[in-house]
């Protein structure tokens, strides 16, 4: 029986309780009025499910200012890119970092608030349209990074959320039978509510902090701002404005790391959305004007259309990039037990990344053919891809050095799946490392050839598994050569082997 089922039996049973004390009436479906409120109460799961999605949206759009930026053919990429590196990538994911902690921090919210009503619902809308305000203030901080007006509207957006989040909890905290159970029947509610405050206002506090700063030191605040994004770590380590509860089983604690889940959803939501932007991209960029397809091909738009084939390829083996990782994604999360907090972090870094793909497709297809830009943008695009994987790879790597909790046994260390796992998730890093390295080796190296790279790269994960067992074979072949024959000793020896 699964967590959220007991708790929601145990909810259940609590409200019928609660229905019988006299003078008291709760509501029995999702539509009963409530006589506490004067309204109606409903389940959270809904409004959480829409907020994951709309957060993910705003996190990935982030990137849309920086791939939009345009570099003349005339111009060095080089020197562009340590431009953008320098400030629009960097602020990207800066960004990028502190709305995946705003994320988190409502997901751990909503599993105190387990009900909500149409105060409630109108209070996290109002923080939802903050939210989706923030690339705004993000295009004002990449374009004008020496000016604080971008600054402070980031900051003061990020303050009015966290403000408005704390309404959120003292008016929850306010109507109890909008609490979990556990707390309801808690005669140290107060308690609860100020732990819970404390938490929340942090990410404020820093963000009121690196809007003073911004008119004294400009630097200083946005090493201000990138506290904010392991302040939930930092604050584990000195325990900062934390109090020892009467009873810490009763409630969820906010500093656990997220479930399995959430963190699986709000990836979900980035890949898709992250596939979406490239097709976007085409349909703005390579659909022909009618009139230009008149004068200059005569009216016929096959014609017109050829000169977009460079777009197709790139589009097509950017979505394949998109496509793999996430399955990479999946296939280790489908062994993933539970999560811990490095597991997460490193998992946002990756989703950063790979975030940053439709800056990568933009760039392999914006320079002539054999120019020294177009080879930057390959070396660029590889680095982009190297990160994801490497990022994804430490995911696996942090559940590994905690296995009995957070991984099933076939991936363990002498596990069935070990040696495959590990494979199939160091598989991107290799070749976008040998495609970097095979552009500084080779003289020519097209943007049309990487992307033909990146479409066969699922021929790669069809044979992994075969080659893998071939690999085991030869080495049993080498170490074990005594060893009988035969499925049931194939197995065995794989399991030797890999121990």
């Amino acid at each position: 029986m699964s967590w959220r089922s007991s708790g929601y039996r145990r909810r259940s049973s609590g409200y019928r309780r609660r229905s019988e004390r006299p003078g008291r009436s709760v509501s029995g479906g999702p539509s009963s009025p409530h006589c506490n409120t004067g309204g109606s109460t409903q389940s959270s799961h809904r409004l959480l499910a829409y907020s994951d999605a709309l957060i993910s949206i705003i996190a990935t759009v982030m990137i849309l200012p920086v791939a939009h930026t345009k570099i003349g053919d005339n111009e060095e990429l080089k020197e562009s890119v340590q431009v953008l590196l320098s400030t629009k990538i960097c602020i990207y994911l800066m960004t990028f970092l502190i709305v995946t902690v705003a994320w988190a921090a409502h997901v751990r919210l909503f599993q105190v608030i387990v009900r909500i009503d149409d105060c409630l619902a109108l209070l996290n809308l109002a923080c939802m349209m903050l939210i989706t305000f923030l690339p705004y203030t993000f295009s004002l901080m990449a374009t004008f990074p020496e000016n604080h007006l971008g600054i402070l509207l980031f900051c003061g957006c990020v303050m009015v959320i966290g403000l408005m989040q704390a309404v959120v909890v003292v008016y929850a905290f306010g109507r109890p039978h909008l609490l979990k159970e556990e707390i309801q029947s808690s005669e140290d509610q107060e308690l609860y509510k100020h732990h819970i405050l404390k938490v929340i206002l942090k990410v404020p506090v820093m963000c009121f902090l690196a809007s003073i700063f911004s008119f004294i030191f400009l630097q200083l605040s946005y090493v201000l701002l990138a506290i904010v994004t392991f302040l939930p770590y930092i604050s584990q380590l000195l325990k900062w404005c934390e109090e020892e509860l009467p009873d810490p089983g009763l409630l969820y604690q906010l500093s656990d790391p997220l479930s399995k889940e959430r963190l699986e959803a709000f990836s979900d939501g980035v890949y898709a959305i992250v596939a979406t932007l490239l097709i976007l991209d085409i349909c703005e960029d390579n659909v022909p004007d009618r009139e230009t397809v008149r004068t200059l091909y005569n009216g016929s738009l096959v014609s017109a259309l050829r000169g977009y084939g460079p777009e197709y390829l790139a589009y097509f083996g950017s979505f394949v990039t998109v496509g793999l990782l996430w399955f990479v994604h999946h296939s280790l999360f489908l062994h993933v037990a539970q999560t811990t907090r490095l597991m997460g972090l490193l998992n946002t870094f990756s989703l950063a990344f790979v975030g940053g793909l439709p800056l990568a497709y933009q760039l392999t297809h914006d320079f002539p053919p054999d120019s020294p830009n177009e080879r930057e943008a390959v070396q660029f695009s590889c680095f982009i891809i190297f990160c994801a994987g490497l990022n994804q790879l430490g995911v696996w790597v942090a559940a590994l050095c905690s296995q009995r909790d957070t991984l099933h046994p076939d991936v363990r260390y002498g596990g069935r799946e070990h040696i495959f796992m590990l494979a199939k998730l160091a598989l991107y890093p290799c070749v976008a490392l040998g495609t970097f390295f095979l552009t500084c080796v080779l003289g020519k190296f097209s943007a049309s050839i990487f992307h033909l790279m990146e479409i066969a790269v699922p021929l790669a994960f069809v044979a992994l598994r075969l080659l893998v067992r071939a690999a085991l074979a030869v080495l049993r072949q080498v170490f074990c050569p005594e060893r009988p024959d035969g499925p049931g000793a194939v197995l065995e020896e794989e399991e030797a082997l890999v121990t």
